[in-house]
């Protein structure tokens, strides 16, 4: 019973059956669920035909839609399976969703109530040139005539209608709050006013000359046009977005001169291609701007109707008066809320995620955008930009779906069919509106012709209307007697006595000679196809030179995904990771060279009790990896780590690194790439000692990962890269050291313990691994600043496991060893004290002892300070010395300095440095 009564035609629980073409739409949309079962509808149902025998066995054999019984205020039941009814009323629904609300037509590229907005505008009188109206009442005329809907709905429409940032090309002139681009509604309707704008008008132009279609409105007592006549593409200019049921629609906003120049060209080349077209047309035009980055995506949309185009807000750098750099916003991506954006911003920077920023403020105003971020002195604004399009929709990806209803069906259309679509309606209204005016002047003709006749006759005309009792018997009469048609004795009848005057005659003849031509143009119109398609381009050319404006949104060559790398300078650093765990990076130019024995500068402002662990040399662009007391690796590049001055302190590391409580750094090591033919060697204080191979580490998680397998009460010590042949040296606290083959270390896995590097004696320590090729020299030093350089050479080559032996005659007046550090004559030395005084010094200039010798003095440490580690680095080449008057004992470099007394600078802890490259002056 429920296939019949499915297969019935026209048979609807609701009102009239859907029309064929919605089946249709309806039966693809099913087919396109891949795993879905398809509604077929002369297919068998054999749950429904179950459910039909228990209606059957309740209510008899009754066909749906007869009636069932009486209610209880004397209606009629009808009998109507549940699942089958909430299925139709669905897809009614769905229809009547995408057809009659959710997207627009590919003639006129209007949405119902966006029409029925314009349409009712139109017809109440609220033209451009008339004062504006208040909303309330606009809004109330469309409810009450044409859209039976939520007045909010209604309104929230045509304040859109209204918004710069919304529509490329306005179709309302708005007066009063309309909302703005920040998120800030729009004044409730009983405060605004609106009218229609200019470009609207030539939507509706000829809507009285019979050019559309016609169709009741929702209670059959008026008539509403089905579509506009929409003598400029609309769809394209102001775009469309919309939900609808299982389908949605998103048609960028494009430029009104580039669209109509877009159609002509197709006009006069109905074969043209995407290409082509892009040519004049390269892509959408946003109302707010901005920048489009690419084609591809353009080229996608327009080809297939589907694409994502990346949209990137359009910035410049400022520079300030005190040499800080500000990012300038002055255009932003379609749809972006500017309110959103900045509180977004605000989060990141809250969050850390974005660093460098220091203020943020909105200078916009009526003018044009302006948004202004002020970053801190020394960060780079490309780095910083990059970020803010990475974390923020200051770049954005617009996905256009090009869904239009063509005929009532909805479809996913390329460029050359809207614009096909859009031309085909343009002939159609033009051929209507032909036809129209070819009527009316041709009845106009017929009447003047009736007139001359006469007016050549006018004695016997006037005799015989005289002459008559009523107006049918004078008009049976005039069509007897001259062949009058009714239409024009009607006209005759009604004619003044002043049109029998000579003149009149003139003006009449002249008027019909008018005609004439005229009828005989738009005869020949209606004759030629390419002459319709000329007045179409013309009329459209005439209204974009009127309302058509310079493009706002640029289109540029699509870029790769930016890398922070390819923004930032590849350039040495000095690396500097304090005893309680801060860390900065500074530029290698900021410290200076001085000889033996000079005092030195200060490095790096400590707090009470810090002292210096780690300072190594390591380029921007390498990886920092960062090994933990307790066996683990942390992972960053050197251009994360924050800059600081060359007495700041710097950042705590626990702000950049996730350690654990207790957790501290104890050695770190600086790399590009992770080879498989080089290892990493490990060294715990207990003297062990494990090999690894580099690419085990290339990977980075942000709580770390497994570094080595530390046994209870050991600690991991220090850790570098070996290779095949290189030696390892190890020295202990005790003067002693110890140098064997690296391959006397068997590689094992990441997440291992080791084997026995060096044995040692009472409260001895390892206090540090060098790997050497077996040439170059070994530097070590004591607390208190004696140190030497010894041939490697002169280091026997030993089993691993050993005790070593002595490197330096040691002394309580020297203090424990210190450090140590294989060197090369390339090589400059940066010293550094507890105290946090820094020296830096060139090998060539510490004399080479033999192995057990005493040392000479390499720094003067002051009484209750102490040395506690050494870096190096290669030495640049020597460049003309910038000073000519230069203390006695020291070297001027390009940013070395003397002070204005011309003695050797030394900069105590919390002096007010000015500044190496200030003190600089000859």
């Amino acid at each position: 019973m429920a296939d019949d009564m499915n297969n019935a035609p026209g048979a609807d629980t609701g009102g009239e059956g859907l029309s064929e073409d919605l089946k249709r739409l309806l039966a693809r949309a099913e087919a396109d669920d891949e795993g879905t079962d398809v509604y077929v509808e002369d297919a068998e149902d054999d749950e429904e035909s179950e459910d039909d025998g228990e209606l059957e066995e309740s209510f008899g054999t009754v066909e749906r839609g007869e009636s069932a019984g009486e209610d209880i205020n004397g209606g009629q039941l009808q009998i109507s399976e549940f699942g089958h009814e909430m299925r139709q009323s669905f897809i009614e629904y769905s229809m009547s969703v995408i057809t009659a609300r959710a997207l627009p037509d590919v003639r006129d590229g209007l949405k119902p109530v966006h029409r029925r907005i314009l349409y009712a505008m139109n017809e109440s009188g609220i033209y451009p040139n008339r004062p504006h109206k208040k909303s309330a009442w606009t809004v109330g005329e469309v409810i009450g005539k044409y859209h039976p809907h939520g007045d909010f709905a209604v309104y929230d429409t045509m304040v859109r209608l209204a918004q710069w940032f919304s529509m490329r090309t306005p179709l309302i002139d708005g007066h009063g709050n309309f909302g703005n681009i920040d998120g800030d509604g729009a004044a409730a309707m009983r405060y605004t006013e609106s009218r229609l704008a200019r470009p609207a008008m030539e939507l509706l132009r000829d809507l009285q000359k019979d050019t559309v279609d016609w169709q009741p409105n929702y209670d059959e007592s008026l008539a509403e046009p089905q579509v506009l006549p929409a003598r400029f593409p609309n769809l394209l200019v102001n775009g469309s977005s919309g939900i609808a049921v299982g389908m949605a629609t998103n048609i960028p906003p494009h430029n009104l001169t580039e669209a109509v120049e877009a159609t002509c060209y197709l006009i006069d080349h109905p074969d043209a291609t995407v290409d082509e077209l892009m040519q004049i047309m390269p892509g959408p035009d946003f109302p707010t701007g901005a920048v489009i980055m690419g084609s591809d995506g353009i080229r996608q949309a327009y080809e297939t109707g589907r694409g994502s185009i990346t949209v990137r807000a359009k910035a410049h750098v400022e520079s300030t008066k005190t040499g800080r750099n500000r990012l300038v916003f002055t255009e932003i991506p379609y749809q972006v809320n500017k309110g959103t954006l900045q509180e977004k911003i605000a989060q990141l920077v809250n969050e850390k995620r974005i660093e460098g920023i220091s203020d943020m403020r909105d200078e916009s105003t009526q003018k044009g955008i302006r948004l202004v971020i002020e970053l801190k002195k020394g960060v780079i604004p490309q780095v910083v930009l990059n970020n803010l399009y990475k974390f923020t929709s200051l770049q954005t990806t617009f996905g256009a779906n090009n869904l239009a209803l063509v005929d009532g069906v909805p479809k996913c259309l390329s460029l050359p069919q809207m614009l096909r679509y859009y031309i085909d309606h343009q002939v159609d209204v033009v051929t209507r509106r032909t036809r129209y005016d070819l009527k009316k002047a041709q009845a106009r003709a017929h009447i003047l012709e009736g007139y001359l006749m006469a007016l050549d006759h006018i004695d016997e005309v006037i005799s015989i209307i005289r002459s008559s009792q009523t107006d049918s018997e004078a008009s049976e009469r005039l069509i007897a007697r001259f062949g009058f048609t009714p239409e024009q004795t009607s006209a005759i009848l009604e004619m003044r006595l002043r049109r029998l005057t000579g003149l009149e005659r003139n003006k009449i003849e002249e008027e019909l000679a008018g005609l004439r031509q005229a009828i005989a143009y738009y005869e020949d119109l209606l004759a030629h196809e390419e002459k319709i398609l000329g007045v179409i381009k013309d009329e459209m050319r005439e209204i974009s030179k009127k309302y058509g404006d310079k493009r706002r949104t640029e289109i540029r060559a699509a870029e790769k995904d930016l890398d922070v790398e390819d923004l930032i300078a590849d350039e040495d650093m000095v690396v500097t990771i304090t005893h309680t765990g801060y860390v900065k990076r500074i530029p290698v130019a900021a410290y200076r060279a001085q000889k033996r024995g000079g005092k030195g500068v200060s490095g790096v402002s400590l707090k009470e009790d810090d002292v210096i662990s780690e300072m190594f040399i390591a380029s921007t662009h390498e990886y920092v990896l960062f090994f933990s007391n307790r066996g683990k690796v942390y992972r960053l590049k050197v251009h994360e780590l924050p800059v600081g001055t060359r007495q700041a302190r710097g950042t705590a590391i626990v702000n950049l690194l996730p350690f654990e409580d207790g957790e501290k750094i104890a050695s770190v090591i600086s790399c590009r790439e992770f080879p498989d033919n080089e290892y990493l060697l490990f060294a715990t204080k207990s003297g062990m000692v494990k090999k690894t191979v580099m690419s085990a580490y290339d990977r980075s998680r942000r709580d770390g990962i497994i570094a080595i397998n530390l046994k209870a009460g050991d600690a991991l010590l220090d850790v570098r890269r070996v290779r095949e042949g290189d030696r390892v040296i190890m020295a202990t606290t005790e003067g002693k050291a110890i140098m064997f083959e690296e391959d006397q270390v068997r590689a094992t896995g990441r997440d291992t313990s080791g084997v026995l590097g060096i044995r040692m004696k009472g409260d001895a320590q390892v206090l540090g691994m060098e790997i050497s090729n077996g040439r170059g020299d070994l530097f070590v030093i004591t607390e208190r600043g004696f140190g030497k350089r010894t041939p490697v050479a002169d280091y026997p080559l030993q089993h691993r496991g050993g005790q070593g032996v002595y490197t330096i005659q040691m002394t309580d007046r020297k203090g424990k060893l210190a450090a140590m550090k294989t060197v090369g004559p390339q090589h400059e030395l940066f010293i550094i004290t507890e105290g946090a005084t820094v020296i830096r010094v060139k090998t060539d200039e510490i004399s080479q002892t033999g192995r057990a010798t005493q040392g000479v003095k390499m720094m003067s440490v002051a009484d209750g300070d102490r040395v506690t580690a050494v870096a190096r680095m290669t030495s640049a080449k020597k460049k003309p010395a910038r000073a000519a008057a230069v203390a006695e004992g020291q070297e001027a470099l390009d940013l070395g300095a003397l002070d204005a007394a011309g003695e050797e600078d030394h900069v105590d802890i919390g002096a007010g440095d000015t500044g190496l490259e200030d003190l600089l002056e000859e």
